[in-house]
């Protein structure tokens, strides 16, 4: 019988490697120690797209890393673009899925907004990327590349991890991607460019504490645990008022900005009433509470409220003394929806 030929064993990314990663790599090989440092180098302040244009490496050591390594950097497959400026991209991530990146001009910033899960399994009721089955956590190469091979990258101001999925259910993917734009070898991006937003997992919130300097955005979206509860099922495990307690622990400074993200659902979480049960809830931790009408999309039994319940919403809070700010919907005429360009794309495919 003839022999049936095996595939070739994947290759190493190299992109989106810590150094200490990268150092692995290169003993494994048995290059020497500075050969990481110098990858590094290629990969975050050089940018480039392959293993040959590494030219500080020799010809020995560029041969012998193509045999076995592949940067790992690609183009995002398509773009929708708004009559706002938003542009919503869609990236394929590893495992043959797509993730959605968006792109935000807005005045003197522009933000970027990225994805860390294919899919998520936290179950918002008001979410259509939880509508999806949970694709599974993207690598930190699948989450950087949204940045690195975004058209816009050299105008970005901001990062906010608040696309596709619940950074801290991919914990060390999202760390490591963090450590590789804020460290010397990395981009060097200053973490207070950089936002992440989570329902409140807390174990690894704590590590990102502890071992970030970057800003910290939590979905809040109702003051009640009961009623939370029907929005968000993480409220059962990891009740908001939990987090709010831990994070007064820490000693906020004005280098870590905490804010409450708060998606406001006509008849549901509008009236002055959950307004003053926010204030009373965040009374204590100096923090910020951003107003986000809820988006529209197929099946969603949700709808904005309209813009003087919004701005009577904000007016009550910040008799409060809360700090208030009401976003404007960006990228309503396109699938602004987070999930909204994959799952058309997933349901293409099949």
């Amino acid at each position: 019988m003839p022999e049936i030929s095996q595939p070739a064993p994947a290759k190493t990314v190299l992109y989106g490697k810590t150094l200490q990663e990268l150092s692995e790599i290169v003993s494994a090989l048995s290059l020497p120690a500075f050969t990481a440092k110098q990858i590094a180098g290629w990969l975050y302040k050089q940018q480039v797209d392959s293993i040959g244009a590494m030219t500080s490496l020799s010809a020995k050591t560029r041969a012998l890393l193509e045999k076995t390594c592949e940067t790992g950097v690609c183009a995002p497959e398509t773009v929708q673009v708004s009559r706002d400026g938003t542009k919503k991209y869609l990236f394929p991530v590893s495992g043959g899925r797509h993730v959605e990146a968006a792109c935000i001009p807005d005045r003197n910033r522009t933000t970027l907004c990225l994805s860390s899960q294919a899919g998520c399994r936290m179950g918002c009721a008001f979410c259509m990327t939880g509508r999806q089955t949970a694709g599974g956590n993207l690598t930190a190469a699948d989450i950087l590349n949204q940045f690195r091979s975004l058209p816009e990258r050299d105008t970005l101001t901001n990062i906010v991890y608040m696309g596709m999925g619940e950074p801290f259910d991919n914990p060390v993917e999202v760390m490591k991607s963090l450590e590789i734009l804020t460290s010397p070898y990395g981009y060097g991006w200053a973490p207070k460019r950089i936002t992440v937003s989570t329902a409140g997992i807390i174990p690894p919130l704590q590590n990102f504490m502890a071992h970030s300097r970057c800003h910290l955005a939590v979905s809040l979206h109702h003051p009640d645990s009961t009623e939370r509860k029907k929005l968000m099922p993480v409220e059962n495990k990891y009740p908001v008022r939990q987090i709010v307690e831990l994070l007064k622990t820490y000693n906020l400074n004005r280098q870590r900005r905490i804010s409450f993200e708060y998606i406001m659902l006509a008849g549901v979480n509008d009236s002055p009433e959950h307004a003053a049960a926010v204030a009373r809830l965040l009374s204590g931790l100096r923090c910020r509470i951003n107003l986000i009408p809820c988006h529209t999309f197929p099946g969603n039994p949700f709808a904005p409220p309209n813009k003087s319940v919004i701005r009577q919403f904000a007016e009550t809070l910040q008799q409060k003394g809360m700090t208030v700010t009401i976003r404007q919907s960006r990228g309503t005429d396109i699938d602004a929806a987070c999930g909204m360009l994959s799952a058309k794309k997933k349901k293409n495919s099949v």
